[in-house]
Parts: C-alpha cells; structure tokens; sequence
C-alpha cells in the first residue's frame, strides 16, 4: 500500500510540476482535475475556489463531470455549491485536515439531500473534500467524489500529502491571473516567452516588483529560500539584469510588470 501511495504521490507532483510551467491559469485546476481523482482513489473532482458561496465564487470540474453540472438547476447547483456537510465542520475548526462527508456525518450522511442529489446528478455515493489548507473560508479547494465504498485511512493521508500541492497550484493561479490583470495580457505573454521565462519565474518575477524578500516570497509560493534564490538568479539571467532594481526596471520597460503611476503635480 505505501508503495502505491508514494507511486500516486509521484505522479501528482509531476502533474504539478507540469502545471506551474502552464501559461494560461484557467488551464491550471481542469488539468488537476483531470488527474487527482484517480490517484486518490475518487472518480469525479469539483473543485471551489476564491471566495465562494451557494451564489458566487468559481466552481468547476473535468470535463466529464461537468457536463452533469450544466444540466442543474438554480436550486440544486446551490445545495451542491454548499459543500455540505464540509462547510460547518470547518467553519468551527481551523484545522483543513481532509475528511468524507461520511467520517463527519456518519449514516446521517445517505439520507441527505446533498447525498440525494450527488448521487442522481453524478451516480456517485461518497465525497472527500480536500481544501487548501490556508483557506479561510470552507471549502476553498475540491470536493472528490466515488461510487461503492467510502475512502480509506490511506487515501486519506495521500489527500493529505497532495494538499501542499494544489496550494502552490492555486497561488500560481492567483498570481498569473492578477498579472493578466495589471499588464496587457498578450504582449506581456509574448515578451514572457521570448524572454524565456518560465510561469514560475514570471510568477516571482511579480512578486519582486512588491519588494518581498526571497523567504517572504517563498512563503507565498510555498518553496524553499533556496528555489527562489535559483528562480531569482533565472530571471537576472533571462533579463540581463544584476540585481533587484534593475530587474524590476527592465522589466517595466519590456511591459512584464506594470510601471508606476507618475506623481500627480500640483497646480500653483
């Protein structure tokens, strides 16, 4: 058995790994749906992010579980953006430690609606939440659903183990998705790659020009001191630059990074 956990947690992280060289974010979640199911144990993943309710915040699934998304209605997709029962059982513990709807509810859970309805809309029985473990509000991450049995102790510590994952995931998510914001998302994409700066890199790139220090950075992305340093080192690289300054300078000027305001002048 720990062999195949460790064989499924190796095979995460290289999905992983493939995401954050991923260029388009929204691409970023349907590619871990696609595949953490499987490794888990599950058969459909939906995940929630931002900052979600039964009406608002991004939901969404691979493409075969989608499908059955779409043909909800107003009322039934609510009870399902819910996430019950996850949604009380840590709204009242800080602890994001995965859990089944089954281990919080016991028997209770089957005659539930939200039971009900996952198993007419998606044919399943058994749901794991896996939220991201600095989540403030439950259940910012997915929702792992199976037929048949409930989920073992052991798929359990492998939900646990991939959490790290998906949060780096998703803060790669979050920040390539505020770049777009900030820059003109094509030619910066453009100027990215004919500088060959990798997602990750341009993902530090964004955080240097907040003047953030290698551990504060590292702390956000969710890596060592020591893989921002090499990622810093990439951009000096790639940029021809030597330092933070005239990196962040350079990188105004190639349209990466926004440049700043000028200072309003007073009249008189």
């Amino acid at each position: 058995m720990a062999q195949r956990l460790d064989a499924a947690y190796e095979r995460m992280l290289s999905v992983a790994t493939a995401a954050l060289h991923e260029r388009e974010p929204a691409r970023l979640w349907p590619l871990m749906a696609a595949t953490l199911p499987d490794v888990c144990g599950g058969e459909v993943l939906i995940y929630k992010l931002d900052d979600w309710s039964e009406s608002a915040g991004t939901v969404g699934a691979a493409p075969e579980a989608a499908s059955a998304l779409d043909v909800l209605d107003d009322e039934a997709l609510g009870l399902l953006r819910t996430g019950f029962p996850f949604a009380g059982h840590y709204a009242n513990d800080r602890d994001r430690a995965p859990v089944t709807a089954g281990r919080v509810l016991g028997a209770a859970w089957s005659a539930s609606a939200t039971a009900r309805l996952v198993d007419d809309a998606l044919d399943m029985d058994h749901v794991l939440a896996i939220p991201l473990p600095e989540a403030t509000t439950p259940v910012t991450g997915c929702l792992v659903y199976r037929a048949g049995t409930d989920f073992t102790d052991d798929q359990l510590r492998f939900a646990h183990q991939v959490q790290p994952l998906l949060a780096a995931v998703d803060q790669q998510r979050q920040l390539l998705e505020s770049w777009q914001r900030l820059v003109a998302p094509g030619a910066a994409q453009d100027v990215a790659a004919d500088c060959d700066l990798t997602p990750r890199e341009t993902a530090v790139l964004l955080l240097l020009t907040e003047a953030l220090t290698a551990a504060a950075i590292g702390r956000r992305l969710g890596i060592s001191d020591r893989t921002v340093h090499k990622h810093i080192q990439n951009v000096y690289r790639k940029l021809g630059t030597r330092d933070r300054i005239s990196t962040v300078l350079r990188a105004q000027q190639l349209g990466l990074v926004p440049a700043p305001n000028p200072p309003h002048r007073r009249r008189g």
